[in-house]
């Protein structure tokens, strides 16, 4: 076969390959272990050897497939990282989110651009990678809920440090449009839930409105703010240049003559630095420890404040010489580096000492949206990518 109708047939495998994956309904949260098992199967038979990693329902399952390398020669291996989650779907779609649909060269379904795409093109060139002779293992990493605050990615990194896996170049494949993403902010996500004491609204005195507790906790969010702001670095990268904080939202009481006994705020921080984060929930908890909860309990002994982390994502943080973007500029000739708004695992892989950058096709423009797709020549662009790993990780 040519080079050129291997290359048709790899390119026609991904997309028979991202439609199989599509039909999977993994949104975050729910089940995946079907999709996890299709991806193994895939692997077994090209001869990867694979172990799984679960959450505590063993319903949602991460996947570390490898295929050794035939000549080894100490390089460093390369790590294909990408979640299998998706968001949830809407009712205004014009075609059916778990059905794959082409139309004028792009690729409609839920997670064909975020990212299911780099997935379906890591399996649909895996049959290459395992005749070719490898000087390095190739690992492909499948996560669950990355969508939901990165829960499944360190269960992973957990079970690999165990198993001294703790070097590499990890590419995380989310939609870039093929750009080398070296940095992002973290994003930690918390609820915040109060509880005083109900009473009647004539009395005020003698209840404990947790309505009103909260919404002293939101001011103080307020005031570090801006304190976030002052902390800004002065050669911070992001735009904006400091630590933003948000208030998602306040929801408690049941009548306007009742005294709330029960209120929950959510919001979230995105630190440019880890410090940032550590500063806020100090500040945070003195507030709370040293002013709220004593006013509280003065009135009603058993009044509390719980601060629920639902996610803490660490941030990716830039390196001056990167291992895992220069491998991926010296294979695509792009030496440029960009930062982004969102969250990956990557500060994951990295706090594990594995270099990292994000790398993948589609455009984060379609990630999320009602009718979501990926441009068919994203696809041809990864797997040129991948192509390219191949190259430098053979001897020939």
């Amino acid at each position: 076969m040519s080079t050129e109708n291997n290359n048709n047939a790899i390119y026609e495998n991904s997309i028979k390959i991202l439609s199989e994956l599509i039909s999977f309904k993994t949104i975050s949260g729910e089940n995946n272990n079907q999709l996890i098992d299709y991806c193994d199967q895939i692997l077994k038979k090209l001869g990867a050897t694979s172990f799984k990693t679960f959450d505590d329902t063993k319903k949602r399952v991460n996947l570390f497939a490898t295929l050794k390398a035939k000549k080894p020669n100490n390089k460093l291996p390369i790590i294909l990282s990408g979640h299998t989650d998706v968001v949830p779907v809407s009712k205004d779609w014009s075609t059916n989110p778990f059905k794959a649909e082409i139309k004028e060269n792009k690729l409609y379904g839920r997670g064909s651009c975020d990212m299911k795409g780099f997935i379906a093109c890591t399996l649909a060139y895996a049959p290459i990678f395992s005749t070719s002779n490898l000087n390095r293992d190739i690992h492909f990493s499948f996560t669950f809920d990355e969508e939901t605050a990165c829960l499944g990615a360190p269960l992973l990194i957990k079970e690999l440090k165990k198993r001294k896996i703790t070097n590499g170049i990890c590419i995380i494949g989310e939609p870039t449009n093929m750009k080398i993403i070296d940095a992002h902010k973290g994003c930690y996500e918390y609820t915040t839930y109060f509880e005083g004491l109900a009473g009647h609204s004539s009395t005020p005195d003698k209840g404990v409105s947790a309505v009103e507790y909260a919404a002293r906790y939101v001011n103080k969010l307020i005031e570090l703010r801006q304190k976030l702001k002052e902390r800004a670095p002065k050669d911070s990268i992001f735009d904006p240049p400091y630590s933003t904080l948000q208030i998602g939202g306040i929801f408690g009481g049941i009548a306007h003559n009742v005294i709330a006994d029960k209120c929950y705020v959510n919001w979230e921080t995105r630190p440019v630095v880890k410090e940032d984060g550590v500063f806020l929930n100090a500040e945070l908890d003195k507030y709370v420890n040293e002013k709220l909860l004593p006013e509280m309990k003065k009135i009603f002994p058993n009044s509390s404040i719980n601060k629920k982390i639902i996610g803490e994502v660490i941030g990716f943080e830039r390196v001056k010489k990167s291992e895992a973007c220069e491998f991926i500029s010296s294979i695509t000739g792009d030496n440029s580096r960009e930062v982004v708004s969102f969250g990956t695992e990557a500060g994951l892989f990295q706090e594990a000492g594995i270099s990292a950058a994000v790398c993948g096709p589609g455009s984060v423009e379609q990630a999320h949206k009602v009718d979501e797709f990926i441009k068919l020549d994203e696809l041809k662009k990864c797997l040129k990518l991948l192509e390219g790993i191949k190259n430098k990780s053979t001897v020939n």
